[in-house]
């Protein structure tokens, strides 16, 4: 399962026959999962759990402890006293992921080699980012699954697998992934896709205890990693795409008990109000908007700090995204698009400062926050740094949230600027795109900045920010109603193709890179290099680097911390989208990174998803690539009428755009090219699929509830005329093994 001292075992293979026809997997990174997205979807499973943990795997820490994963409030309060470990998703509760570890620095860098890696039982996008533990890292994967290996060969330990229901996955919000887990007193914390929080045993991998924290019946999903915090495990919820109503909750660690819940929209006024923060809350909400939940889910960004004894947390956009749908009367729209403050004992609100009013644009606040100790303006504050989706870098008093830089840190077109009176920015009207008036947002709703990490190096004063620079047409969709299944956006998905097509001659870029950020001056002091789609999060150490994962350039990096010089680099055969991590074991430091992904590769690529550690003069090599032909492009004739195939694009745009890219060719390696699948060679099949749901049990649950026989007709004649039109003329706006062009990539 490991190379090194261990022997390899690669996963189970998977039949061709089965791959094309059931091929789904729904891994983009934030590419939702609203409606058809799940034709042909496979999921390679069945690895067999290790033995139990047994004490001497896990080093003589451990041993001494006596227990595994054994995190407590003293050990998470004092983390930068043991720079050996990393026992929480951010490294520490200020969530800096900056590491005292040294041993790897600017002149040795060059030596660090391959130590040992570990394949997952799975293709999909991998998004975890690893705890290390006494010996043994934990890491989550695609379908909330959880290893533990142990640290100095990769031998895995045991593997832990909720089994999501399949068919839960078209309530999904944005793929099949998971970001990572919580460690406290023996367990591991992991939420699920279908909405639970689990507890684990850190020793034996088995279910200690399991809580739904959602209401089944609504198209909610987890995909965030939780914090732990005085006994509390934190977690929220995704799904505001779909009409849900967003909320952060926290259980009690050892029983799975809910202990608070804080709601960040209102419900509906006449069944009263939970608090009185909801109560002035509906006061900036017109029109019904609790009919389709109103957004605002906690997706990511929960910071607990021990100084302020707040939590603090991101929410979500609302529901639908286009506001004149949500909200006629252009409100403000409390609490979406916000960083809240709540007292971590009760949930208690205490402030908010909301970076985007009226929100319409899918600005999501729940981009990573870190706290930080610095002179501001000749006074010494502890603040919160947060570089948002929307394109500005806010810093924020964590005391009180009031405003003390808001600046923009990539390329912004729908704003001027921040009143730094009032907080609020100066929106451009255009920017609002009216009906018929479409506009060429920056940032897109890719963001400038999703849910890749930021790492804060308190020597070098810098903050290290995963960046995009993304266009994407707003175009509103003139005839919205709601959708029982799939998205309620009030956009017009085909938007991509047409509005690019009819102006070729506007920016259409979808880049990522690292920058190096000057909080106080608000400047960017370097930058890294660029690659399309997607980049990867960061992590700063004490030898004077950065270490990021390159998205889908398929690599890890090493930067000169002050420099930007790029020191180091190795191949992944695969993009790398979590944030490296970096532990101490037996006097040698270690680099740790979960990978997978194949965006340059096509779905049906092989996808290289894996465990890599790094170490000085470690001498592994990866297996070879193995080889791959891509699918022809071989459709039926099109033979359907020309209505029939415009009905088909509005269903399709309706239900499967989200994922199955516009005008049904997928870019990358997130979903099936629907141009290429073999099912379009006979309706029986295609109908097998989207209303039978024969591949249910893998993701593609039945759609007969929302399509009927001839809506399936008119979307395979439509995906077939854009399959012969394509054999004809291959479209040019993207260079091949671009990434994909569907919106939402940050989930």
């Amino acid at each position: 399962m490991a190379r090194q001292a261990a022997e390899r075992v690669s996963p189970p293979p998977v039949e061709p026959v089965i791959r094309w026809f059931g091929g789904l997997i729904l891994t983009r990174i934030r590419t939702l999962v609203p409606g058809l997205c799940a034709l042909l979807f496979v999921v390679v499973s069945g690895v067999p759990r290790s033995e139990p943990l047994s004490t001497s795997a896990q080093g003589p820490a451990a041993a001494a402890r006596n227990g595994a994963a054994n995190v407590t409030a003293q050990r998470l309060l004092n983390a930068a006293s043991e720079p050996s470990q990393w026992m929480t998703y951010g490294g520490n509760y200020e969530e800096q992921r900056y590491s005292r570890l040294a041993r790897i620095n600017r002149d040795n860098v060059k030596q660090l080699g391959l130590a040992w890696f570990a394949d997952y039982d799975t293709n999909l996008t991998q998004a975890g980012t690893p705890l290390y533990i006494d010996g043994v890292i934990y890491v989550s994967t695609a379908w909330s699954k959880v290893y533990a290996f142990d640290a100095r060969s990769g031998r895995q330990l045991w593997q832990y697998n909720p089994k999501t229901p399949g068919e839960w996955i078209r309530n999904v919000c944005c793929g099949i992934v998971n970001r990572g887990i919580a460690a406290w007193n023996g367990k591991i914390y992991v939420g699920t896709l279908d909405g639970r929080l689990v507890a684990i045993d850190a020793r034996t991998g088995k279910e200690a205890w399991s809580t739904l924290t959602i209401d089944p019946g609504k198209h909610y999903s987890i995909t965030s990693a939780p914090r732990v915090a005085k006994g509390r495990v934190l977690i929220g919820e995704s799904g505001g795409e779909y009409g849900v109503r967003g909320y952060i909750s926290a259980y009690d660690a050892e029983t799975g008990k809910l202990d608070w819940r804080f709601y960040t929209v209102p419900g509906n006024p006449r069944n009263g109000f939970e608090n009185e923060a909801m109560r002035k809350a509906a006061a900036t909400w017109g029109g019904e908007w609790w009919k389709l939940g109103g957004g605002g889910t906690v997706w990511d960004a929960i910071v607990y700090d021990p100084v302020t004894d707040l939590v603090y947390f991101g929410t979500g956009n609302g529901s639908p995204w286009n506001d004149r749908y949500r909200d006629p009367t252009n409100a403000d729209n409390l609490y979406l698009a916000s960083v809240v403050a709540v007292k971590a004992d009760t949930g208690e609100y205490v402030w908010h400062y909301q970076s985007t009013p009226a929100d319409t644009w899918d600005y999501d606040a729940v981009s990573p926050m870190t706290i930080a100790n610095l002179t501001v303006d000749g006074k010494k504050r502890r603040v919160i740094l947060q570089p948002c989706k929307n394109g500005f870098f806010y810093m924020l008093d964590a005391a009180s949230g009031k405003l003390l830089r808001a600046v923009p840190f990539t390329t912004v077109n729908w704003a001027d600027g921040v009143d730094m009176k009032t907080g609020r920015p100066r929106v451009r009207p255009e920017a609002r795109f009216p009906v018929g008036k479409p506009f060429n947002l920056a940032p897109g709703v890719q963001g400038a900045h999703g849910w890749h990490s930021n790492a804060f190096n308190p020597e070098t004063g810098l903050i290290y920010i995963p960046t995009q620079l993304a266009y994407f047409p707003m175009v509103a969709d003139a005839s919205f109603t709601p959708n029982p299944v799939g998205y309620n956006l009030g956009l017009d998905f085909a938007a991509p193709f047409t509005y690019y097509r009819d102006h070729p001659e506007l920016p259409k870029d979808f880049v990522g890179y690292l920058q190096a950020w000057d909080p106080l001056t608000g400047k960017q002091v370097w930058k890294g290099e660029k690659n399309q789609g997607p980049t990867g999060g960061a992590l700063a150490t004490a030898g004077g680097l950065v270490f990021q994962g390159g998205g889908s350039a398929q690599e890890v990096r090493a930067y000169d911390a002050r420099t930007g010089e790029k020191l180091w680099s190795a191949k992944t055969q695969t993009a790398v989208l979590a944030a490296p991590i970096t532990y101490e074991l037996d006097g040698q430091q270690y680099i740790a990174a979960s990978v997978g992904g194949n965006p340059l590769g096509g779905y049906y690529a092989p996808n290289y998803s894996r465990m890599l550690v790094f170490a000085l003069n470690g001498k592994v090599q990866l297996p070879p690539e193995k080889e791959f032909t891509p699918l022809p492009l071989d459709p039926p004739p099109a033979t359907a009428s020309a209505d029939v195939v415009e009905a088909g694009s509005q269903k399709y745009s309706q239900n499967c755009a989200a994922c199955h890219g516009d005008r049904g060719q997928t870019r990358g390696a997130n979903f099936p090219d629907l141009t290429r699948t073999p099912l379009l060679h006979t309706q029986e099949g295609f109908d097998q699929v989207v209303l039978k749901g024969v591949l249910a049990d893998r993701g593609m649950a039945s759609f007969a509830t929302v399509l009927k026989p001839e809506d399936t007709e008119a979307i395979r004649a439509f995906i077939t005329a854009r399959a012969n039109e394509l054999k004809k003329a291959p479209p040019t706006p993207w260079p091949p093994g671009s990434p994909p062009t569907q919106p939402h990539t940050e989930h």
